[in-house]
This record gives structure tokens, C-alpha cells and sequence, in this order.
């Protein structure tokens, strides 16, 4: 059956009410993945209430992990939900924030395209808003474009995109345009008694925006009785059959085949009149139902410095659980922090070791140990990048007897800067956009391990990160035994992976592989990893 072709974009536009961290990107991801299996053109977008021109500046602590597209965006982390979900690369177009939109606005009225008028939120901004919607909608050939809305509904800084949600379902018609409100359903402490009470009080703050919910997805901790469905349709004008529960689950990827169950996307269609061919989540199902049948364990130890905040580290977590539900086997993920004393005593019993990336000094002397330990216990190591930089330090430092090897960006003023800024970055004065970012090319060594990993000899990965192997110490590097498992294409100077061949599994990159890593094909970078820790394992009874 040919691919169903609207003769116009669709929006589903998601938002939010109550509390943050309700799951819309989540919501949005199972959507959009439920939407692509049935044969349509699908884009998500984030639009984030923030005035930060883009997540590249922000503090983990506060907003998880800056995600990485092939194009060099530097965007919220739902971003790495929607491309785990439904397998695209996305890009520019799939996030912007209230400083991009004020900034352009401001610049346009800088240049007189506004022929003097006088700028004004309504209708300039919404208007701008509008226009990248409908224009990366256009841009990636869209067939249906899923919306997320950052923030909470009755947030000051939400509510010019609730008013341009309010006119673009206006302007393009119930057929063409529906919004999806994410509640959750309260549960009184110590009765545990549900209460749909705080679902029509978020209903109440979207309808006084002039946003009617077409749909309802109820956050909610076990299934909705029918009493349930009824009171929350009754006080929010919204039919039973479009309250969709999101029931609380184990694994994240739960969340699409429960939207399934509920035939979200057939009433999505419905609504869009559009005809869809037969859903195929055969794959996805097969995929779900290995990782809950996962008996064996494997112990991953997480080395950084968020450990505090899991979102921090939100794609690589995800690229270890996916990596070992599809080797058929569960990821004990064992966070470990990095600037403490007792990180040898916590990583002592582990399967397998990463060092994830990161920015500063703080915390860099415990990186620098937990490689040092499975290198010399060989415990299955993967470095990505500045874990790649702490593996070239401890290996200068330990291996190449290079005393006090270190790098510019931790002490500026070291004798062997083994790892240092490059060259191009001396002199920028601005932080944000400013790295190697985006999808970058090496070649692999043949015979490496990466390359037998990958498969190929030539390959892309997405980059975030100002400093690089120093050329200047390469040689001794390689002449003490490490090995350049990859090569920047364009640049010949730029090492992208190191290796350890005599050892079982020691890898590090260059890059945030990491990023690539997809519910139905986890990275081979991470399965790597996973199966030696396995083997490591086995190896011990």
C-alpha cells in the first residue's frame, strides 16, 4: 500500500498542565513513532519557552543533557527521545527557543521589514512562532508535524505559544490542526485515592486560552476506572473515547505500544481524515517483549560528575539499557560520582566502565583513576569524549611516563598539555555555538576494533567539544601502545578513537555516539561494550 499523502501538513500539538516533567516528550515520541509506522511523513518539534537562544549554555543540573543532531544543534534532551523513538535524524528545525524567536523578530524589525510598525507579542512573535512550525514542515516534506509546547500551562513564559497554538488551530481547521493536553492524575497520601481534580484545573487554564483539548493523556500510576474516564470527561468536554491513559511503566518504550492498546493513532487519523496503512510495530513488540524477558544481569558503572541528575547523562543511559535489552540482558546502571573519594570502592565489582562527557576540572582526578583501574584490571572501558581526553591523560601519565600530563582546559599551565584547545578555538570569545559540533566524518583503522565494531571503515558521529589529542605528543602516545583506532577525515590531525587492542574491550571516542543510538538499532559502540562486560561476567563463575 502506497505511503498515505495529505495535501497539507497536519499539527498535533502537545502541551502540558499541573507540574513539569509530566512526559510530554515521551508523549510526543510515542506519537510520533505510532504516526511514522503508519506510513506517514512525520516531524517533532520542541518549542521551548526559554530565552536562551539555544540549550548549548545550559547547566546540566538544571536541564539535563544538551542533545546533539547531526547538524549541529545544540537542543533539549526530548529531542533524544523523538529520534530514539521513531529512528529519524532530526535537526535545526526541530527546536527553537523564545530568545531565537525574540532575536529574529528584533532583527527584522532592526532591518525595516516591519515598514515602521510597532512590534508587538500579538502578533510578531506568534506570528513568528507560526512560521517555523509551518516552515520545517514544509522544509522536511512533513506529512504530520507533532508539537511540543515546553513548560506548563498558566507559565508567563508559555503563553505566547499557547496563543499561537490558540490561532494555528484556528487558521488551519479541525481537520488539519488538534492539541493534545498531558495531565496527571493525583493520588491522595495516606488513602492513595486518585482525584482528577488537578486535570480540570489544567483543562480550565488551556480553555482560557482559547485552546479546546481535543485529547487527554492521563499520566497516571495504575489503569483508569470507568468512573474515571467519565468524571474526566464530564468536567472537561473531552469524549471518553479520546482520554488516552499513560500509565506508568518500566521500560520507556511501553509508552507507544500502550498508545497503541488505547488506538491513539487510529483517532488521530480519524481526526486528520486521513487513511493510513496497517500499523506495523512488529519489530518494536519483539524488541519490548527481549528486554522484558532479560534474565542475566550486567553491571555498567557511570563515572561523571551529574550523577545527581539522571538527565544528565539521559542518552548514554538509554544507549546502555537499549544495548543490553537487545543482547538479552538488563543494564544495572551504577552511577558513581566522580569527585568523591571511594570511587575505586564503587567501581571494584562492576562489569564494565564509561566516562561520559562533561566540561571543567571538577572531578577529573577521579575520572582519571576509574580508567586507570580498568585498564590495568581489564575491565571493558568505553570513554566518550572527555572520556576519550581522561584515557589519553591516564595512559600518558601511567603508561608513557609523561609526569604531569594533563590538559589546558583543567590547568592551563601544565608542561605536557596531551590534550589541548584547538587551534581555531584560541581566540573565540563567545561560548555558545562555538565547538566542533555536528556530524563529523573519520576514517578507521583497518583491522581495529572499532572498525570490526562498526562494521566499516568510514563513518560518521555527532561532535561537542573544543579540545583534542595535542598532535604534538602522537607519537609518543602510539609508541607506549595505544592504538588510533579513527582519523578525522578532514583533518588529519584530529584523532576521533583510541583503543587498547590487548586488552578485552578498551574504546574511546572522540564523539557522542551515544546520540545515534536508537531503540530498535542501539549503537554498536554500546553493544560492544555490553557483550564484553557479559563475557567479563561469564568469565568469573
Amino acid at each position: 500500500m502506497k505511503r498515505p499523502v495529505p495535501k497539507k501538513p497536519k499539527f498535533v500539538f502537545v502541551t502540558g498542565g499541573t507540574v513539569s516533567g509530566l512526559g510530554k516528550g515521551i508523549t510526543v515520541a510515542s506519537i510520533a513513532a505510532l504516526l511514522k509506522s503508519r506510513g506517514l511523513a512525520v516531524l517533532p518539534i520542541k518549542a521551548d519557552p526559554y530565552l536562551n537562544k539555544d540549550a548549548g549554555t545550559m547547566n546540566p543540573y538544571q536541564h539535563g543533557e544538551v542533545f546533539v543532531t547531526d547538524d549541529g544543534a545544540e537542543t533539549d534532551l526530548d529531542l533524544g527521545h523523538y529520534e530514539r523513538f521513531t529512528g529519524l535524524d532530526l535537526g535545526h528545525d526541530s527546536n527553537f527557543t523564545t530568545g531565537a524567536v525574540y532575536g529574529k523578530v528584533i532583527d527584522d524589525e532592526r532591518k525595516g521589514k516591519f515598514l515602521g510598525k510597532t512590534i508587538q507579542i500579538i502578533p510578531h512573535i506568534t506570528d513568528e512562532i507560526k512560521a517555523r512550525i509551518r516552515g520545517a514542515a514544509k522544509r522536511r516534506k512533513a506529512d504530520v508535524c507533532v508539537v511540543e509546547i515546553g513548560g506548563t500551562v498558566g507559565d508567563i513564559e508559555a503563553e505566547p505559544y499557547l496563543e499561537a497554538v490558540r490561532q494555528m488551530i484556528q487558521e488551519e481547521g479541525s481537520e488539519h490542526a488538534v492539541s493534545v493536553h498531558v495531565v496527571k492524575m493525583d493520588y491522595i497520601y495516606p488513602s492513595d485515592e486518585p482525584k482528577t481534580k488537578p486535570i480540570q484545573q489544567s483543562v480550565a487554564l488551556l480553555r482560557a486560552r482559547g485552546v479546546q483539548p481535543d485529547f487527554l493523556a492521563v499520566r497516571c500510576k495504575r489503569p483508569l476506572a470507568k468512573g474515571d474516564f467519565e468524571k474526566i470527561s464530564l468536567f472537561t468536554n473531552v469524549p471518553v473515547v479520546r482520554i488516552i491513559p499513560a500509565v506508568d511503566v518500566g521500560i520507556l518504550y511501553e509508552v507507544a505500544m500502550n498508545f497503541k492498546r488505547s488506538k491513539f493513532d487510529d483517532l488521530l487519523l480519524e481526526r486528520f481524515r486521513l487513511r493510513g496503512r496497517k500499523r506495523d510495530m512488529k519489530e518494536w513488540g519483539r524488541a519490548l517483549a527481549k528486554m522484558k524477558r532479560a534474565k542475566r544481569r550486567v553491571r555498567i558503572a557511570l563515572v561523571g560528575k551529574y550523577v545527581e541528575n539522571g538527565d544528565a547523562y539521559l542518552s548514554v543511559i538509554e544507549a546502555v539499557k537499549t544495548a543490553a535489552g537487545h543482547a538479552g540482558a538488563v543494564a544495572e546502571i551504577v552511577q558513581v560520582e566522580s569527585e568523591t573519594d571511594d570511587v575505586l570502592k564503587k567501581i571494584k565489582d562492576v562489569d564494565g566502565i564509561i566516562v561520559p562527557g562533561g566540561f571543567g576540572k571538577r572531578g577529573i582526578e577521579g575520572k582519571i583513576r576509574a580508567v586507570r583501574f580498568a585498564r590495568e584490571h581489564d575491565v571493558p572501558f568505553l570513554g566518550l569524549c572527555l572520556g576519550l581526553q581522561i584515557a589519553v591523560i591516564e595512559f600518558a601519565r601511567n603508561v608513557c611516563g609523561v609526569r604531569g600530563a594533563n590538559s589546558t582546559e583543567f590547568d592551563s599551565g601544565t608542561h605536557h598539555p596531551v590534550i589541548d584547545i584547538l587551534p581555531s578555538q584560541k581566540d573565540v570569545e563567545e561560548m555558545g555555538g562555538t565547538m566542533r559540533l555536528g556530524s563529523m566524518v573519520a576514517a578507521l583503522a583497518r583491522g581495529s576494533k572499532v572498525a570490526a565494531l562498526y562494521g566499516s571503515e568510514k563513518i560518521a558521529e555527532r561532535h561537542r567539544h573544543r579540545y583534542e589529542v595535542n598532535p604534538e605528543y602522537h607519537e609518543k602516545l602510539l609508541k607506549g601502545g595505544l592504538a588510533f583506532g579513527g582519523i578525522n577525515t578532514s583533518d588529519k590531525r584530529l584523532v576521533e578513537f583510541v583503543e587498547l587492542p590487548e586488552r578485552r574491550f578498551f574504546v574511546a571516542t572522540q564523539a557522542h555516539p551515544e546520540f545515534k543510538s536508537k531503540f530498535l538499532s542501539p549503537h554498536p559502540l554500546f553493544t560492544g561494550l555490553v557483550k564484553a562486560a557479559l563475557r567479563k561476567k561469564e568469565a568469573k563463575k
